[in-house]
């Protein structure tokens, strides 16, 4: 982002040389039904307590069994406003808003709107969209999301950093004479493609605030990590890794889909080579049927070590 214009949750999560670490709603794990929102409230300022990083919300617009849960449920937008006035400090995030799938006019206004709510603690991720599905569901051609995605992000820097603007696109035309309201707490609100969005590795250090990618090997990760250094530059690294913790301290790594199953001694080994690797950021899931006991021992048998 530019500098001097960093929002707070962008400096809360990458301010910083240290690795920092967000969970995912829903907290308590109820991926098929609808979570009971008092409790996610509650587990949300526990976080905070606990010395997370940040929330992170998905953006599933419909539910398709066959992918196997619903995110949330709720809207992201809906769900982090609410979160919003649950908690202080903490970043929020979106991981992922799929692009191609909402009008961009909605989506800065909406982006915008929770930024400002939040006092500046939103951070966008942004993606193209994995269930077919719902692409025929909004009549959106699956094979132009790539191409919708890049005209989407122009549009949003636009409508984010200047006034009376005029655009033209395949989402319809602006021509002076309406500004978007409100603008962000800082120049832009940040945004962080996930995957590769259909996108090559130099589109994404061009045109996004950093990038958002899944669990990868090590060896795998070194690679991509120097590949994005040098396309990037300083720009940051953000991860999602599945995270079970063993009862056992010392019990060494299983792997799992996404992450692994291991003891806090080996997730703090771990982290630290991550860190070094050049992560800025880690999305962990380790919650059971006992989602405050995970939380807080994961935040006192290993983010409290590294």
């Amino acid at each position: 982002m530019t500098e001097g214009h960093v929002n707070a949750g962008f400096e809360r999560l990458f301010g910083t040389d240290d690795l920092t670490f967000g969970v995912g709603f829903p907290l308590t794990d109820s991926r098929e039904s609808r979570p009971q929102v008092g409790e996610e409230m509650d587990l949300a300022a526990r976080a905070e307590d606990l010395g997370y990083d940040a929330l992170w919300a998905r953006d599933v617009p419909l539910y398709w069994p066959r992918f196997g849960d619903a995110g949330q449920t709720f809207d992201p937008w809906t769900w982090l406003s609410h979160a919003a006035a649950h908690t202080d400090e903490i970043a929020l995030g979106t991981a992922s808003v799929v692009l191609p799938l909402r009008h961009p006019l909605h989506v800065a206004k909406e982006a915008a709107s929770l930024d400002r709510i939040s006092e500046g603690r939103f951070v966008m991720g942004i993606a193209t969209g994995d269930r077919d599905p719902e692409f025929a569901a909004f009549d959106v051609d699956a094979g132009e999301r790539g191409e919708r995605f890049r005209e989407h992000v122009d549009l949003l820097r636009t409508l984010w950093t200047e006034e009376f603007p005029d655009a033209e696109g395949s989402w319809g035309s602006l021509d002076g004479e309406m500004d978007l309201v409100p603008k962000p707490t800082a120049e832009t609100v940040p945004m962080l493609p996930t995957g590769h969005a259909r996108q090559e590795t130099e589109w994404i250090a061009e045109h996004g605030d950093g990038w958002f990618f899944y669990h990868l090997p090590e060896d795998t990760l070194a690679s991509y990590l120097d590949d994005w250094r040098a396309a990037a530059g300083e720009k940051p690294y953000a991860m999602a890794v599945r995270t079970e913790l063993a009862d056992d301290p010392g019990a060494d790594p299983e792997p799992l889909h996404l992450g692994y199953r291991a003891g806090s001694e080996w997730y703090a080994d771990y982290f630290r080579r991550l860190d070094d690797l050049g992560v800025d950021h880690v999305l962990v899931s380790t919650w059971s049927d006992d989602p405050e006991r995970d939380l807080t021992r994961f935040a006192e048998n290993v983010l409290e070590r590294m």
